[in-house]
C-alpha cells in the first residue's frame, strides 16, 4: 500500500527533522550566549577594568617596552618570549619619576 494513510509523507519527515535542527542549533546560540554573560560576569564584568595599553616601544628583536593602565596606576613593563617584568610604577594620569618635563 503506496499511499496509506498511516506512513508520514517525505515531506513531513523532511520538515519535522529541519524543524528539530533549528531547534538545537537556536539552544546552542542562546546557551553560548549565556555562558559567555556568566564567564564575563565571573571576570569581573566591566570593561573599564581592563588592562589599557598606553604605548609600546620595540628595544629588540623579541623585545618590548610597555606602559600599560590598569586600576589607576601606570606599569612600566618589561616583555620578553619567555617573561614579563614590572618596572616601575606611578599614579595614571601623572609622569612617570624621573621624566623630563614636556614643553
Amino acid at each position: 500500500m503506496n499511499g496509506s494513510p498511516e506512513a508520514p509523507s517525505f515531506a513531513m519527515q523532511l520538515g519535522g527533522t529541519a524543524l528539530a535542527l533549528v531547534f538545537v542549533l537556536a539552544l546552542a546560540w542562546f546557551a553560548l550566549r549565556g555562558l559567555k554573560a556568566l564567564q564575563q560576569r565571573a571576570a569581573g564584568g566591566a570593561a573599564g577594568d581592563a588592562p589599557q595599553v598606553l604605548r609600546s616601544t620595540g628595544v629588540g628583536p623579541r623585545e618590548r617596552l610597555l606602559v600599560v593602565r590598569y586600576r589607576g596606576r601606570e606599569y612600566l613593563l618589561g616583555v620578553t618570549a619567555g617573561a614579563i617584568s614590572a618596572l616601575d610604577s606611578w599614579p595614571a594620569g601623572t609622569e612617570p619619576p624621573g621624566a623630563e618635563p614636556r614643553l
